[in-house]
């Protein structure tokens, strides 16, 4: 609760409509609130005020009617297998309300590291090891946002017009370590996670062209608020990954990488890119995209300043998901550290602390097996089972993959998921999927994907689309090139011992071997 007076949200209060009577007319009558008071029924969310200066602790404000119950929508995530926007589901949220402007108020003085990368039309993928890092105040960030003139600081030498800045990965639980009051303004229990809210969530703030190269989470499914401005994502689905040229350097643990510059492909480099099926959306403020396992995503920030929020929701796949995790930082860190032992940040992405000796990367991977083991086991299921179970599972993602071509020619650019889920579709004005574009061919006017960031989903369910399509615009060429003079790289090797379809085979034949 804040302590100078002023009135501040503290919580929203769910109360459904046959239960919440009682408790909404004792609030309304001045009964100060011990704590929340959350239902799992919920469907109305009551909104109240906390005045820390008045007897009467507690001020009903109104009621707003949520289109899906927690249940409900987390029933929703667990099943979808594409990309969705929820609208009115956080439109009361506290943290609706943190623009750039308010959390440099917020977090006054507190010194933040911007990545800062180049505004560039090339065709090489800005890996975060390609970036210079400063440290700054929102504020200092804000006044050379807005192109002050003989601006001084840590922004001195980037010029606006070139460069864009981009506070990204930011826990709150580090951010706000001595505000950990603000948690509670985001609120992931509306979406059926009982508990969660802003300690378990990250904060993204970035200027105009701001972006994260093209990635897929290795650990569950993302759930993003969009707060401030409007952020253009680029997603594909699972089944593409061998079109979008996997590469595990720059190594960063739970992120597999494109080789890839989706909105501006080399596809004399890459030809199988073409093939990639492309989902598109715009992310506009108080929208919740719902990002599926291991969907690849592009974004990039479209307006002067951008705020988003995100959780990462854990999955039980994440358990096999962690040992495979342990045997590719095993390999990566063994060959990349014989190859050059004094230079580790050549291939280490900014966001690991440091390369971890082979010592330490095994007793990670004897961890993640046991306690893969251990949760099976918890479960009930037997250990003589577990490697069945797995196995099971691994099927049905080589199915997805297999069953690609046979998707692409009998129902067009309709992903997997979209004709699985036409007999029963969850969708409507409240829940919006994000469509895969319509393919082009390729043209001889250059390569660069334009975007003008007005591509987005409507309320009514369909995709609308003021811009080019993403379209390939390079010919690919004939034949593949000559291979006599091609050299074998170690990234080349990494490519492909830690491949997923790899260490997937590694992680069964590890856990084969501890269950037998």
């Amino acid at each position: 609760m804040a302590g100078n007076g002023k009135k501040v949200w503290k919580t929203a209060i769910t109360a459904s409509r046959e239960k919440g009577g009682g408790l909404e007319e004792k609030l309304r009558q001045g009964f100060s609130l011990p704590a929340p008071y959350r239902p799992a029924t919920a469907s109305v969310v009551c909104r109240f005020q906390v005045d820390p200066t008045s007897k009467q602790h507690v001020k009903f404000i109104g009621e707003h009617v949520k289109p899906f119950t927690p249940e409900k929508a987390k029933e929703m995530i667990m099943s979808l297998q594409q990309p969705a926007v929820f609208y009115n589901m956080a439109s009361d949220w506290p943290a609706q309300h943190w623009t750039a402007e308010h959390l440099s108020e917020l977090l006054r003085g507190k010194q933040i590291r911007f990545r800062m990368g180049v505004r560039s039309t090339g065709t090489v993928p800005q890996f975060e090891t390609t970036c210079s890092y400063v440290h700054a105040t929102l504020d200092e960030f804000l006044a050379w946002n807005c192109d002050q003139s003989n601006i001084s600081g840590p922004f001195k030498d980037y010029d606006r017009s070139k460069f864009w800045a981009y506070a990204d990965y930011k826990y709150f639980i580090n951010l706000f370590e001595d505000k950990t009051d603000v948690f509670q303004d985001v609120m992931w229990s509306d979406f059926g996670f009982p508990g969660r809210n802003g300690q378990e969530s990250t904060l993204w703030i970035g200027s105009l062209g701001a972006h994260t190269p093209c990635h897929l989470d290795s650990y569950g499914c993302n759930l993003v608020l969009q707060v401030e401005g409007r952020k253009i994502w680029h997603l594909f689905p699972p089944e593409d990954t061998p079109f979008l040229y996997p590469t595990r350097i720059p190594y960063e643990e739970s992120s597999v990488f494109s080789k890839v510059s989706v909105v501006n492909p080399d596809l004399e480099r890459f030809p199988q890119f073409q093939r990639a099926r492309r989902h598109v959306v715009t992310l506009r403020p108080g929208q919740v995209l719902f990002v599926p396992r291991h969907w690849w995503h592009y974004v990039e920030s479209i307006d002067p300043v951008t705020v988003s929020i995100n959780s990462w929701i854990e999955q039980d796949e994440d358990h096999l998901a962690r040992v495979e995790e342990a045997i590719t930082r095993t390999l990566v860190c063994a060959l990349k550290n014989a190859e050059d032992p004094h230079n580790p940040r050549a291939w280490l992405n900014p966001t690991e602390m440091e390369d971890t000796s082979h010592e330490v990367n095994c007793s990670y991977i004897n961890g993640a097996v046991s306690a893969l083991i251990d949760h099976y086991r918890t479960a009930g299921v037997a250990e003589t089972r577990v490697l069945g179970t797995l196995k099971k599972n691994t099927r049905k993602e080589d199915l997805n993959m297999c069953s690609h071509e046979e998707v692409d020619q009998t129902h067009g650019h309709l992903s997997l998921a979209t004709i699985k889920q036409t007999a029963a579709s969850p969708f409507g004005p409240d829940l919006v999927p994000v469509t895969p574009r319509p393919r082009e061919p390729p043209s001889d006017r250059g390569s660069t994907l334009e975007e003008d960031g007005e591509d987005f989903v409507n309320k009514d369910g369909g995709h609308v689309s003021h811009s080019g399509e993403a379209a390939v615009e390079q010919t690919v060429p004939s034949r593949a090139p000559g291979l006599s003079h091609t050299v074998i790289s170690t990234d080349d090797l990494l490519d492909c011992l830690v491949s997923p379809q790899v260490t997937r085979m590694v992680a069964q034949l590890l856990i084969q071997g501890q269950s037998l």
